[in-house]
């Protein structure tokens, strides 16, 4: 297996500039997931590490070779696309061998490496089969074991379960996680759906119009986002943010303003801030209590989704036009038009400033979050 080292990478197409200068290092046997918005570069990345794409500036390393001019049967990587490309008219086996057949491996080694990809893959009983006679599932592992068979350094996958339907999807990312296990491979993994990234990834890279945003694991992306952007994309339902005005501010803690006159604290390091500052208080839905007197707001509920283990309230601010996304426990009942007083837990505050970079939450309120 190899390490990915990237340095500055840069890609254009005519006057637009996709990648504006990735610098990202990818440790052998890591599970890293790109992740973003349609358009922000992280096919494009992915595919420059293939070497289907070349790059314009910078360089791409896979097990410490610089691969820039490697042509991408050379570089030791295999990918696996949102399409599964298999023959309609060989079997399963012979889709699997193919490339090796090509390659003039030995029929010995063959049979040993698509029986070995199959068992890992749980399809060694339908070797047998047409492409047509699978599910979307089964056609999607055949098509990884096509790429477990060539032995690569560098796994890449492109959106890999576009194709199949919410149930499959779950079963898949479990199969995902799984192969990781047990192949300890390097694996670049694109997907937009970020309970992909979460789910299966040691770290992930949240990447924005062509830059990346931040990296880190699914656990300190959540809880520590870098900036609006990334704390707005990663948690379902996203994350609130309320304008407000920073009325104080120290190491500990930055008390704020609503436009409604509502005071409440966060517990982040603003010693930097100075106060009367424009600010973005952020809280994430799931993260609200009802009932409870301090850092105390009150909301009218507009509309609610009961979803059986989880009731997602849509409310207004009181005084404001103000929207916020709550989220309580299956059990509880509410409707629309009823008055809610919604309590805003200090340590579960996050707080960004005009430019969108957050400010440190204090290591004590995380703690006392997890603990929470």
């Amino acid at each position: 297996m190899a390490d990915v080292q990237i340095r500055s990478v840069v890609k254009s197409y005519g006057e637009s500039q996709i990648l504006k200068g990735i610098d990202l290092d990818i440790q052998d046997g890591e599970f890293v997931v790109f992740v973003g918005p349609s358009g922000c570069g992280k096919s494009t990345l992915l595919r420059s590490i293939a070497g289907l794409e070349e790059v314009n500036g910078g360089e791409l390393r896979i097990g410490g070779r610089v691969v820039n001019d490697v042509p991408p049967a050379e570089r030791g990587i295999a990918m696996v696309f949102q399409s599964y490309a298999l023959y309609p008219h060989m079997n399963l086996f012979d889709n699997m061998a193919f490339g090796l057949k090509l390659a003039k491996v030995p029929k010995a080694e063959i049979e040993a490496a698509v029986m070995n990809a199959a068992r890992i893959l749980h399809i060694d009983h339908l070797l047998e089969r047409k492409p047509k006679e699978l599910s979307g599932g089964q056609r999607q592992r055949v098509a990884i074991g096509r790429a477990i068979v060539r032995k690569p350094e560098v796994f890449l996958f492109d959106e890999p379960l576009s194709n199949l339907d919410a149930a499959l999807r779950v079963q898949m990312r479990y199969e995902f996680a799984k192969l990781h296990q047990d192949l300890k491979a390097t694996m670049i993994y694109v997907t937009h759906d970020q309970v992909e990234a979460m789910t299966l990834a040691d770290r992930i890279v949240v990447l924005s119009a062509g830059r990346i945003e931040q990296v880190g694991s699914p656990l300190e992306l959540y809880e520590h986002p870098a900036n609006l952007f990334v704390a707005g994309f990663i948690g379902s339902p996203k994350m609130n943010f309320l304008d407000a005005e920073l009325v104080a501010a120290n190491g500990e803690m930055a008390q704020v303003q609503l436009p409604n006159g509502a005071r409440l604290t966060a517990h982040v390091d603003a010693s930097r801030a100075q106060p009367g500052a424009r600010v973005k208080l952020g809280i994430r839905p799931e993260h609200f209590e009802r009932d409870q007197p301090e850092n105390a707001l009150g909301a009218t509920v507009s509309f609610v989704e009961s979803l059986g283990g989880e009731t997602v309230a849509y409310c207004e601010i009181d005084g404001t036009n103000t929207a916020l996304t709550c989220s309580f426990d299956g059990r509880t009942r509410l409707r629309s038009g009823q008055a809610l007083a919604l309590s805003l837990p200090a340590a579960y505050c996050h707080l960004f400033n005009e430019a969108g970079v957050a400010f440190p939450r204090r290591a004590a309120a995380t703690e006392t979050a997890t603990a929470h």
